[in-house]
């Protein structure tokens, strides 16, 4: 089965979807459907029910407290995808809290050469398991915070919250 358990924020709700253990799924929204659709077909198939996923709420509750490293500590699946994606998102799990790197910069730290930042910006928009994979500490070279598929007004929470 597909436990999921929703914390608030001072940004909105999260969502947590783990499976045997480690989550599978996080995202800021009430409604933990819109991350179980998400999910590849074959944990699609199991069921879907309300739980108490205390390490990872806990660990929310502690990063909006002030420990930013909290989410750090929460063990998570590994995504779906090519060898090349799993890089990044191991290298994107090892960005700390109040640090950013631009798409090229990820790239690099994934053993890519900068060129794949394109790669990098498509990891990120297919994250399943955020902030937990910190996907809103990459930010484009160019400036600005770029997108986030939560909003960018969580991403700018995020970040400015990491930066105190």
């Amino acid at each position: 089965m597909i436990t999921y358990q929703v914390v608030p924020t001072p940004v909105g709700p999260l969502a947590m979807l783990a499976h045997d253990g480690p989550l599978v799924a996080a995202g800021f929204t009430a409604d933990p459907r819109e991350l179980f659709v998400r999910l590849p077909q074959r944990l699609q198939e199991l069921p879907l029910v309300a739980g108490d996923l205390a390490e990872a709420a806990e660990a929310v509750r502690a990063y909006v407290d002030g420990e930013l490293d909290a989410l750090d500590r929460v063990p998570v699946a590994e995504q779906a995808g090519t060898p090349t994606r799993r890089r990044l998102y191991a290298a994107l799990r090892a960005v700390p809290a109040g640090a950013t790197v631009t798409y090229g910069q990820l790239a690099e730290k994934a053993g890519l050469p900068r060129t794949a930042a394109r790669a990098a910006g498509t990891a990120c928009a297919q994250n399943l398991i955020a902030p937990f994979v910190p996907c809103h500490r990459v930010l484009p070279a160019t400036g600005g915070y770029g997108g986030y598929y939560y909003g960018s007004h969580i991403k700018q929470w995020l970040l400015t919250h990491e930066r105190r």
